[in-house]
């Protein structure tokens, strides 16, 4: 289930993308970027649609998802 960003409280939504981040592990690119950056930039994919906040009933998890159009 999709859950809207815009239902979801501020902090609880940088909270939620922060855990994603970390989850991901480690970054390799060709230069560093702050965890404060990778938020703002998450943030901003699931505020232009490009990103999806998913909730598995399931496995009773959240998860943050490319948007497959």
């Amino acid at each position: 289930m999709i859950i809207p960003w815009q239902e979801i409280e501020s902090d609880t939504l940088d909270n939620l993308i922060k855990e994603f981040i970390l989850r991901e592990g480690t970054d390799y690119g060709e230069y560093e970027v702050s965890l404060t950056e990778k938020i703002e930039q998450v943030r901003k994919q699931i505020e232009a649609g490009d990103a999806v906040i998913v909730f598995s009933e399931l496995h009773e998890t959240i998860d943050i998802q490319t948007r497959k159009f």
